[in-house]
């Protein structure tokens, strides 16, 4: 017999925030302008990864394993949340996670040209 597991209190809280948050985002701007912000934030974790990956060089390789398990682990959480209606709001704040990430690392590479 496999039992679910109990849904804890900082569990409740985080579902509890998400949807406080999709609720305050029904406005466009507000949306967009949250999207942005996790866009930019995005690309500061891209690029900040590429500035520390090269400084150091021996880590150049466990850096780029570690980003591409990041980005394939929000491709994963993505695939879970694509056919929910109520959680739009958080597959497009993965989305834009997920691209500043892409023009982070982008950035980083063409500075090694």
């Amino acid at each position: 017999m496999v039992l679910k597991p109990q849904k804890t209190n900082f569990q409740l809280k985080i579902i509890e925030n998400i949807q406080t948050l999709s609720i305050w985002a029904n406005n466009p701007w507000r949306r967009y302008s949250i999207c942005l912000i996790i866009l930019l934030i995005g690309y500061f974790l891209g690029s900040s990864l590429g500035m520390v990956s090269a400084v150091v060089e021996l880590m150049d390789p466990v850096a780029a394993f570690l980003s591409v398990i990041f980005i394939e682990i929000l491709i994963f959480i993505r695939r879970k949340f694509r056919f929910q209606r109520n959680k739009k709001f958080l597959l497009l704040l993965l989305d834009s996670l997920r691209l500043g990430l892409f023009y982070g690392f982008f950035t980083e590479s063409l500075k090694l040209l």
